[in-house]
């Protein structure tokens, strides 16, 4: 039997579309509801620059480490990605290392500003003192 290869089954490569495919399995989306939930789904590699800014919540119940025995062989999606085909694994890890150095700089200028203020708060407190107990009769 000839099969035209062009007509599908596609083997998308990309991390963010093997995870679509899967999530897209688990949705009823030919609803609906589901297509419109699936509208809402971003997916990407790596850290985009208008998130990479916004504060990361971390899922404990999904962490690595409480999740899988130790020991345990895993593999992540991107190693599966470049072993089926996908070619930009390394240009994400580069950009990612760069996000990386530049959220610990900023890291340290806001601890570093953190640690002036309460040295100034400290070094104030006498004096704002009195400016303390006219603030807290209103609640503050």
């Amino acid at each position: 039997m000839i099969v035209n290869p062009a007509r599908g089954p596609f083997h998308f490569r990309a991390p963010s579309k093997i995870i679509f495919k899967a999530i897209r399995g688990m949705v009823p989306h030919k609803t609906s509801r589901g297509a419109a939930a699936l509208g809402r789904l971003k997916i990407f590699e790596g850290i985009p620059p208008p998130y990479d800014k916004q504060k990361r919540m971390v899922i404990p119940a999904a962490l690595k480490v409480l999740r899988l025995k130790p020991g345990r062989k895993y593999t992540t999606i991107s190693r599966l990605s470049s072993e089926v085909g996908w070619k930009y694994g390394d240009i994400v890890k580069k950009l990612e290392e760069k996000r990386k150095v530049k959220s610990k700089e900023f890291y340290e200028r806001k601890k570093k500003q953190a640690r002036l203020q309460a040295q100034a708060l400290k070094n104030k407190a006498t004096e704002l003192k009195d400016i303390q107990q006219t603030i807290s009769t209103f609640g503050y």
